[in-house]
Parts: structure tokens; sequence; C-alpha cells
């Protein structure tokens, strides 16, 4: 098995032909281009691997000339995308430029000819020759054709401009098209920068730094603090607080002592420990968790550009009755001129030409993108928009999502002062790393006691000094520890018992704290037409019972691992017919983002890494916007049909009129102008969506 870089590689279409075409090459098991991230991967017996791949290249230069074929490996990706699509941006701007001259001047022939072929062939000469090319191949009725045949016709009986303006609009299409591709590549790959990139092997020579793949399984691997833990395995020797929120979601350190495991993929926050490796890289978390994002994203399938649908159907039947309506009415009525019917033959191409729906349907889209984007929502691709529309299943992940996933003061239960309980709680932590150390004293705004003689319990607590008096603060295996009695407590979060000279004073609760509007934004679903809530996490039950009652949703599932998620997801996409969405924001809940119809990342507290692997990004943190996100995105697809509908049927009436002699070219023209500026207009309704809202 080997993987290549499709670069330039920038429409659903073209990836398919590609896997196609790769499949079909002797010895090639099976073949799989993820349109994702842009990765081709073949499966083939090692000896016949290097002739596939000479042959892999040839079939791709065949389907697609401007596709390169590289080798995946750690160096740094080629800017032929990026080549690409400044190309196509300055001879969008030339053709503009050209355009606006010939308009302002009014030049005569042949310098008005001469002056839109050369625009004409500086914007359009790529798509003629693609058309010629997939021709050659047998392979004619593709948008390419259409656009070719369209604009060459108008050239030929002297409409200049549409020719130009039509293969102009094709091209500024394409181009948005391919930024987001782009983007939505260099998303991947910046979500795989987690991968850790070394290891520190301890050997009789000392240490050694190799790659984490090097590793053998029983090796001695020595993570120093603020290193990502290269594989997994047991500590042998030291102890630290790990950042697990790379897997678990959870947003406060762990502490790891000798005998625990860690997991690849967790960060060491303050000191050096040494693991002994139980777990080769190939079979780590880590490399798991990136494989399933991997994964995942290549089962969504692409969306197909609604033009070459529409194209595959309707440029054969437009070309075809052109063609009768040039050569038959001459051979069949008496005194029919083949000029009249070839004239009228031409005119009904121009008329075909979908130029309303080229503009008009991607800038509906661009739109509602628009709209949302005004709303506080970054929506990756118009195709998420549609599908957001679609969207009735909505599932959760609880901690940074529904909750703020900032650890705080939520009740205090005490027999003496509370303010003098909080100074004895905080002077005891005042020097502690740990993270409910720190919550604590974040609560607290007084001074503090002078303490000292400070003994910290790992897991436990701490036993100090405070202003003379002996103090213990920590959770109830520190109170049993010093036996000292307490009364149990049913609150949910993390309990913080306080004894002073060994009398029982009170305990503190430090809990999650639900989003201000996460109650509101489960009741605006409804409203927005979504029938089924769940929750997944990696908490607790008892706590995630406690989250999903409060916040009203469906289902509740706890206690899961990244790959659970995964399942869970996939069995409630399996009972599901319409569109399924998750909103997460840690980088473990990528593989789920990828794999469901719609992902939705939390923006403004969340990972970096599951803001990338997202297809809808919420700016503001606010669950709420989800909700608006549907409305809109159902305006906006209502637009889109609008359009639809209103561009094919004028055209429809057009092409008939044209057919029988009833409309001349200037008014074929007139026509197709007008039914596109009345499309535009309708489009630009989609950019105000928030204020029909309101």
């Amino acid at each position: 098995m080997k993987s290549y870089r499709l670069e330039g590689l920038d429409c659903a279409n073209c990836a398919m032909k590609i896997e196609k075409g790769v499949q079909k090459i002797n010895g090639v098991k099976e073949a799989t281009v993820n349109f994702t991230s842009g990765k081709l991967t073949i499966d083939a017996e090692e000896d016949h691997l290097a002739t596939i791949e000479q042959e892999t290249k040839k079939v791709v230069k065949e389907l697609e000339p401007d596709v390169k074929v590289t080798e995946i490996d750690k160096e740094k990706v080629s800017e032929h995308g990026n080549e690409k699509e400044r190309n196509t941006l300055f001879r969008i701007l030339f053709s503009l430029a050209g355009i606006a001259l010939l308009l302002l001047f009014d030049f005569n022939e042949p310098i008005r000819l001469i002056g839109y072929l050369l625009i004409y062939l500086l914007i359009g000469y790529d798509v003629v020759k693609k058309a010629v090319m997939n021709i050659v191949k047998g392979k004619i009725f593709d948008e390419n054709f259409l656009m070719s045949v369209a604009t060459i016709g108008a050239m030929l009986i002297g409409e200049y401009p549409e020719a130009v303006a039509v293969m102009l609009f094709y091209q500024i299409g394409e181009y948005f098209q391919g930024l987001a591709v782009s983007h939505s590549r260099k998303s991947i790959r910046e979500l795989m920068a987690i991968r850790p990139e070394t290891a520190h092997v301890q050997t009789t020579e000392g240490l050694m730094t190799v790659n984490p793949e090097d590793v053998q399984i029983g090796q001695f691997v020595l993570v120093k603090p603020g290193e990502r833990v290269p594989l997994d395995g047991t500590i042998i020797e030291g102890e630290s607080l790990v950042d697990t929120s790379a897997l678990t979601g959870e947003s406060v350190p762990k502490s790891v002592y000798v005998g625990e495991t860690v997991l690849s993929g967790f960060i060491n926050k303050n000191k050096p420990f040494l693991v002994q490796v139980e777990k080769s890289y190939e079979n780590s978390t880590i490399s798991k968790l990136l494989e399933l994002v991997e994964n995942a994203s290549s089962k969504k399938a692409p969306a197909e550009n609604f033009i070459t649908k529409f194209a595959r159907y309707y440029t054969p039947v437009v070309v075809g009755l052109a063609v009768l309506l040039a050569v038959l009415p001459p051979l069949v009525v008496s005194g029919a001129a083949f000029s009249e019917w070839i004239y009228r033959a031409l005119t009904f191409l121009v008329i075909s030409c979908p130029c309303a729906l080229v503009i008009s349907v991607p800038l509906s889209f661009f739109g509602g993108i628009g709209g949302a984007s005004k709303i506080g929502v970054l929506v990756k691709g118009s195709n998420y928009l549609e599908l957001l529309a679609q969207t009735e299943t909505v599932v959760f992940d609880k901690t940074g999502t529904l909750t703020k996933g900032d650890f705080s003061i939520q009740t205090i239960d005490t027999k003496i002062d509370p303010k003098k309980f909080m100074q004895y709680i905080a002077s005891a932590e005042q020097f502690s790393t740990h993270p409910i150390a720190q919550s604590v004293l974040e609560g607290y705004a007084g001074p503090l006691l002078p303490t000292t003689n400070i003994q910290e319990f790992a897991g436990e607590g701490i036993l100090a000094e405070v202003d003379g008096k002996q103090v213990l603060a920590g959770n109830h295996k520190l109170m049993e520890r010093f036996e000292i009695s307490f009364p149990l407590s049913q609150e949910i979060g993390t309990l913080l018992y306080l004894a002073i000279d060994q009398s029982y004073s009170g305990y503190l609760v430090i809990a999650d704290t639900l989003k201000e509007d996460a109650v509101d934004a489960l009741v605006q679903l409804k409203q927005a037409g979504v029938k089924n809530t769940v929750m997944l996490t990696g908490d607790s039950k008892k706590i995630a019972d406690h989250i999903g009652k409060q916040v009203g949703v469906d289902k509740i599932y706890s206690e899961l691992l990244p790959e659970d998620k995964v399942q869970r997801l996939e069995e409630i996409l399996q009972r599901n017919n319409k569109k399924t969405a998750f909103v997460g924001d840690g980088i473990n809940d990528a593989p789920v983002l990828a794999r469901a119809d719609v992902g939705i990342a939390m923006g403004g507290l969340g990972s970096d890494a599951a803001i990338e692997a997202a297809d809808v990004v919420i700016m503001n943190d606010q669950p709420s916007k989800i909700a608006e996100a549907i409305h809109l995105a159902k305006k906006t697809l209502k637009i889109v049909k609008q359009n639809i509908v209103f561009a094919i049927g004028i055209k429809i009436l057009v092409l008939a009129l044209g057919a029988f002699g009833f409309a001349s070219m200037g008014d074929a023209v007139f026509a197709d102008v007008g039914v596109t500026v009345l499309a535009v207009l309708n489009a630009m309704r989609s950019l105000h969506v928030k204020k029909e809202d309101e």
C-alpha cells in the first residue's frame, strides 16, 4: 500500500474519474481518492508498485493534465495548486480590464473582433482545450463542452461580449471552487500536525532522539515537559500533570504517577517522566485517531457540482435540438433556406447558455455563506449549507460545547464564616500548580494567611500549617487518611473538603458550568425542525446525566473514548434517513466532526484541529447560533430552488420562441441577460437572511 498527493485536484468529479482510471491499471487491487485531503491510496503488491506508479502518472496526466502526482513525505507541500489559482486570477483580472477597454472605446471592426478574440482565448483556452481532449476520448457532453459550444456559437454570429462574459463568469466560479478546496486541504494537513515528531529513547549509550515509528515495544522513552507523549505505555519513573484534551476533550490536566498508563498525544505539563512502550507507532492511540479522521472524511460523498449534473442531460438535448433545427426544416419545408435555419440554431445555442444558472446558483450560496458570517457562523462550503438545511438530528459533545469548559466554584457548604473558610482553603492551596488549586485561587480575591510545612499527597490533597493551625484541604481520600469524619454529599462535580485542627469545617464544589444559552439552543433547534438531539461525552455517567437533563437532550451516551464516539455516531447515521450534524470542540472530536454529514465546531474556545476538521464553525461559541444557521440554510436553499426553476423555465420558453423564429439574436441575449440580472438580484436576498429573521 502506498499513498500519493494529487496536487491541483480541485473538483470532486475529477477525483472520481482518477479513482476509476487507476483501478483499471493491471496489478492494482484497490485505489481510493480522498478528495478532502487530495490523497490517492493504491493497494498493490510491493514489487509491482514502481510500474504501477508510472502507469498512474500516465492515467492522471491523460485524465487531468493540470493534476500533479507526488509521493507523500515529510517535505514541504508543493505550491502547484497555489500557482494554478494565481494564474486563473491574473487571467480573470486581465480579461475584465480588456472588456472594460473595449466597452469604453467603441472600436471598429476588425479591431473589436481581434480584441474580443484575444480576451476569449485568454480566459477560455483551457475550457476549450479540455472540451476537445474529452471529445477525442469519447467523453463529449460535460460542462466544458457546453461552455465551448455556446460561446463559440456566440462568437460566430457576432455576439462577442456575450461569449466572453459567459466564459469569464464560468472561470470566476471555478476560481472560487478552487480556493475552497485548497483551504479544506490545508485544514486536513494542519490537523495532521498533532502527530508527535520525535521520541527520546533511553539506551546504554544515553538518550537517542528518533522517529516514533522506529521505537520498539519494551523500549524506554523519556518525555520532557512541554512534549507530546510519542507512544502508548506505562510510567516507570517520575510523575507529572498531563494535558489529555487531545484524546478526551477534558480541559482539566490529569495527574499521572508510576504504574499508570499514558497515551500518545497526551502533553506533559510540568515534570519529566520515563515511559515503557507497550504499543508500536502504527497501533498507538494518536495514530489511530488521525487514521480515523482521514477515513471518516473519505466516507463523505463529495457533492458533484450542480452544473455538471445539469449539463449531463441538458447539453446533449440542446445540442441535438440545435442540430435538428439547422438541418431538418430545410430538408422538410419547401423554400426554407439553410442559412436562416443555421442562424436560428446558433441563436438557439446562444440562448441555451445557462448563464443565469452559472452565476445565480453559486451566488445564492455565497450570499448564504456571507449572511452566516454576519451572525458569527463560518460555513466552509456551499454544499454544507444544503446539508444544514436537511439536518434533523444534532449530536453534541459536552465539555466546551454545551458547557463552558472552565472549572469554577459552584457551591460552598461550611460551618464557619464562608470568608474565613475560603481564606484557609486558598492559603493552603496557594503554592499548588494543580488545576483544582488554580480554580480555588481564581474564586478567592482576599488576603492569604502565612502558610508553612506544606505536604502534598498525590491524588488526595494538601496538609499545611496555616496561621499556626493544621489545615487539610483535599478530597474524601485525604479526609479518610487522617480519620476525619465528614458528611457524604450528592453534589455533582469535584468536592474539596476542609478540616482545621482535625475538625471538619465544610466543603466546596468545583464544576463545569452550562453555557448561558445552552438550554435556549435546544429549544430553538426543535423550532428549526430538528427532531432528535443526542449528547456524547467522555465524562462520567453521573455528570453527563445531570448536564443532559438540564439542557433537555433526548439521548445521553457517557464514558466514551474518541473511537466510541465515532461508533455511536455511525449507529445514529444508520438509523436516520435525514442528515445528522455533530457539534464539538476538542481534537478528540475531529474524527466525529469529519464523519458526520455536517461537522460543527465551537470556534472561539475550541481547538484548532476541531475547527479545521469541521464544516461549520460557530465563531462566538454560542450553541444557539446552530439553530440560526439552520434557519438561514433553509432560506438560502429556497432561494437557490427559486433561481433554478426560474432560470430553466424562462430558458425553455425563450428556446421555444427562438426555435420558431420569434426571438432574434438581440432578443435572445436580452432575455438571457435579463434572466441573469433577476436571478442575481434574487440571489442577493440570501445576504439579508438575518434581517428577515429579526
